[in-house]
């Protein structure tokens, strides 16, 4: 105890530091506002986002052309053909070989003819009135380049015309 009184003594003889004692003019603690300012944090607390794992991201409708939901059927599409747009006669037989496929609000159908070559067919419009656009062994006209999804535009002018028999 003797020592510690010591050493406090001899600490206490040497003073403070030369400096340390005048004033340098800056303040020593932050100022803080007298009254407190409006708040920036919102009056909800914020939604928290889903999980990575549960969102599924789903591609723009237009971009690929995938298989028909609700329509129309390939026996709608042929039936638009042999009625008023008296594409195919009835005395024919067709199967559908590919489709409907649809992208946004146009599908795109490849039928098989019996005796003659597959037939493309492009239609837009409700699945359950759609509206032929064109129908042949080349579908891509200028409406379909100019305006179709880009799903229809793949299928209709990438692939090139439908291969016939022979071909």
């Amino acid at each position: 105890m003797a020592l510690a009184s010591l050493v406090v003594a001899a600490l206490a003889g040497c003073g403070a530091p030369p400096g340390l004692n005048e004033p340098t003019g800056l303040p020593t603690h932050a100022a803080t506002p007298a009254t407190p300012g409006p708040s920036t944090a919102p009056a909800t607390p914020p939604a928290t986002a889903p999980s990575l794992g549960t969102s599924t991201p789903t591609p723009d409708a237009g971009l690929v052309a995938t298989a028909c939901r609700g329509g129309p059927s390939g026996q709608r599409v042929v039936q638009l053909l042999r009625g008023r747009a008296g594409v195919l006669p009835t005395n024919v037989r067709v199967q559908v070989h590919t489709g409907p496929l649809c992208a946004g609000d146009w599908q795109f159908t490849v039928l098989e003819v019996t005796g003659h070559e597959e037939l493309q067919v492009v239609t837009r419009g409700k699945p359950s009135a759609p509206v032929l656009v064109t129908a042949g062994t080349d579908v891509c006209t200028i409406e379909v380049r100019a305006t179709s999804p880009a799903g229809i535009r793949t299928l209709a002018c990438d692939a090139g015309p439908a291969a016939g028999p022979g071909a």
